[in-house]
């Protein structure tokens, strides 16, 4: 059955990248994935920890010789159960909370209208700079929102800027490339480098300084290209008349929606500097800004006399609309890397891939080309588990140092 551990993962990937063939939600496909490993694991756990002298089983009895004295299945159970699910459900916790309060924060601003101030900031009937104004935007929003929410946030400010579909689609597939680059430089920019910087694989001033001109540089290729073959010089676009706002938003003080607006993205962007400063898991620092905006909004709304109870935006309300699929999914997806880590399977292939390759840029070149087809979370994860975080007082090779 340890075989068996790597087909039930590769084939859940693909029913994964085929949900829209198969009709069947990618968070159960994940969730069934997980589960069925985890079952493999303790079903089969004498052949996998024993008769290939797991070395994780093995440091487990030696740290809790108790154990070791215990019945072998009640062994399994211990190490299964007490310390393995235990261990990488934390690690999981850690990034999904993180994930779940940055979620409620960027719905709470788009809520009240905190995003809307970019659209006067941005209005202009020229199509090059508003090209340029809506990249530049969608690469440094994406830095600190993740790439999904970041290129929500912008394609709505372009469907009051843009009346024309064809071009408003040019514009928006620019913002995606806008927004991958600009998700990649930042420890808080997409799923993937949170769970490198919450697994302490990165750090956030190392990926910034490293990374940002690079990130840089893809905007502005693809940039540079787009304006001038899209749009000829002197072009202009016919500015629409602003919607009248939602009839709830007048109610709500303009101060009390930039200091939403400032809050939120406070809460974000100094996530790292309190990791820093306490030492303190990150979602911690991002759950202390969303208690302020909750303490805030409710002292607000209590105060507010003249908006009916149910058109009232409290957090409370809002964690309803919190993707809970997309949480399942995440789960789904780290728990069964961590099955395949406790397995073995991730040394195993590591080893292959140092033995046979060798070279970590054509390493990290095929990872990169998997991903197109790969689910990048469950990519990165099993990448976290199959390459440690070495230990520089160990005397590091410039090979290994790749990796650090």
């Amino acid at each position: 059955m340890f075989y068996l551990i790597p087909v039930i993962f590769l084939l859940g990937i693909v029913g994964i990248a085929l949900e829209d063939f198969i009709k069947v939600n990618k968070a159960a496909i994940a969730l069934f994935m997980a589960i069925s490993l985890w079952v493999i694991l303790m079903l089969d756990a004498d052949a996998i920890f024993i008769g290939r002298h797991s070395e994780i089983f093995q440091g487990f009895l030696d740290r809790f010789p108790e154990v070791a004295k215990m019945p072998l299945h009640e062994q399994f159970v211990q190490f299964l159960t007490d310390r393995a699910i235990v261990y990488h459900l934390g690690n999981v916790a850690e990034t999904l909370f993180f994930i779940m309060s940055s979620m409620v924060i960027v719905e709470l601003i788009d809520r009240h209208g905190g995003f809307r101030s970019i659209t006067d900031l941005v209005r202009t009937s020229s199509k090059r700079k508003l090209l340029w104004a809506i990249c530049f935007i969608s690469f440094f929003f994406s830095a600190l929102l993740d790439n999904l929410a970041a290129s929500i946030v912008i394609i709505a400010i372009l469907r009051k800027l843009v009346p024309l579909r064809q071009e408003r689609i040019i514009f928006a597939c620019m913002v995606i490339i806008s927004a991958n680059a600009g998700g990649s430089w930042s420890p808080i920019g997409d799923v993937t480098t949170i769970l490198l910087w919450v697994g302490q694989n990165i750090s956030a001033g190392h990926q910034i300084v490293h990374v940002f001109i690079p990130a840089l540089i893809n905007l502005l290729v693809p940039l540079t290209i787009a304006t001038f073959v899209f749009f000829k010089k002197g072009e202009h676009i016919e500015l629409q008349v602003e919607e009248p706002e939602d009839d709830y938003i007048p109610e709500i003080p303009k101060r009390a929606r930039y200091f939403i607006l400032i809050v939120g993205v406070l809460s974000l962007a100094l996530v790292p500097v309190f990791q820093s400063l306490t030492s303190l898991p990150p979602f911690l620092g991002i759950m202390l800004g969303l208690v302020i905006l909750w303490f805030y909004t409710d002292i607000m709304y209590s105060r507010l006399h003249g908006i009916e109870e149910s058109q009232k935006l409290r957090i409370a309300t809002l964690l309803t609309s919190v993707d809970l699929g997309t949480i399942l999914f995440f789960t789904g997806i780290l728990m069964a890397v961590g099955a395949l880590e406790t397995s073995g399977q991730l040394g195993l292939f590591a080893n292959f891939l140092d033995t046979n390759v060798h070279q970590p840029y054509i390493i990290s070149f095929v990872i990169g080309l998997m991903s197109s087809v790969v689910d990048n979370v469950a990519l990165v994860a099993a990448t976290i588990g199959m390459y440690p975080i070495a230990d520089p007082a160990t005397g590091l090779t410039e090979y290994v140092s790749h990796f650090v």
